[in-house]
């Protein structure tokens, strides 16, 4: 007989309201504006970069293609997004079905994923590159580099369908506003009544593999990359090296600082504002700048550039 309250909340929970910026009212045209900017920058920036990485012949390299991988990944990665927070800051209606919730959630997660992957993808690239130069063309030939980005693509679509499916199938019979500008995980749990240890430690055991090993690969990689470069004996040689790399730290630092800060934080320490600013790092700030990290700081790519632009 207890159990009635929550089967009957359940059935009736067919969807959320996604609360997003709504707690600074005077300020939604600005921030559609701001965000739609932020949109349109990010699909040219990364849209460029898979242009150039394509149609120019100096930029056929393994470093290249990772890294168009990676551009057309970052416009999937925010386009699971922005849309829908555009849209709600525009109509002011922030209601979400639960089946576009899950769909949302499974999405931002997988990608988050696959960005996790191929980013320790790009340092092993970097590492070989530049620890074992000799062996690097046979080490990393096209054939190589392909299923190295398939398997990335690959391993976290069945995980996060998996985690997706036993966070909704918990029962949520509590408020449907979620505080978050999309569907994540912290929020979700939070509006899940019953026991939800199980789903919190399948969080943080998803994170670990997906985040923590992967991020610990990537330092173990550059330890290796560093104590390398500094033992080349021409000062231009270590700039040369370095610059190469540099551009690829920036932007791990970013996302995986915000990312293992917002999915590895025991749920007490969680707190929706927080919350919100670290996810717009990850899957806003970053797609944002990675284009000006990888050009900017690039010859070959700011030559290619200039080929392309009449």
């Amino acid at each position: 007989m207890e159990k009635k309250p929550a089967e009957v909340n359940l059935t009736l929970m067919t969807e959320f309201i996604l609360l997003g910026f709504s707690d600074i009212p005077n300020l939604q045209m600005f921030l559609f504006v701001i965000f739609f900017f932020v949109y349109v920058i990010i699909l040219m920036g990364n849209g460029i970069i898979v242009l150039i990485t394509k149609t120019d012949q100096a930029l056929q390299t393994p470093m290249y293609f990772f890294l168009s991988n990676f551009s057309f990944l970052e416009i999937c990665f925010v386009s699971a997004t922005l849309p829908r927070m555009l849209t709600n800051l525009w109509t002011q209606k922030r209601n979400i079905s639960l089946f576009a919730c899950a769909k949302q959630m499974c999405f931002v997660l997988m990608l988050g994923n696959i960005e996790c992957l191929l980013l320790t993808v790009m340092a092993y690239d970097r590492y070989v590159a530049i620890c074992d130069p000799l062996h690097y063309p046979l080490i990393m030939n096209h054939k190589v580099c392909v299923q190295l980005v398939t398997a990335c693509w690959i391993t976290g679509v069945p995980v996060e369908i998996g985690q997706t499916c036993q966070i909704f199938s918990l029962p949520f019979c509590g408020s449907s506003q979620i505080n978050h500008f999309f569907c994540d995980i912290p929020p979700l749990l939070k509006l899940a009544c019953g026991d939800t240890f199980l789903n919190e430690m399948l969080v943080f055991t998803v994170a670990v593999l997906f985040v923590m090993i992967p991020f610990l690969l990537i330092l173990g990689s550059y330890s290796k990359i560093i104590s390398t470069i500094l033992r080349l004996p021409s000062a231009t040689g270590r700039t040369k090296a370095f610059s190469t790399c540099s551009s690829h730290v920036i932007v791990v630092a970013m996302f995986f600082g915000s990312a293992v800060i917002t999915y590895l934080r025991p749920k007490s320490k969680h707190s929706s504002k927080t919350d919100k600013f670290l996810s717009l790092f990850y899957t806003i700030v970053t797609p944002m700048f990675n284009p000006m990290i990888y050009t900017l700081r690039n010859k070959d790519a700011m030559m290619a550039l200039r080929k392309l632009l009449p």
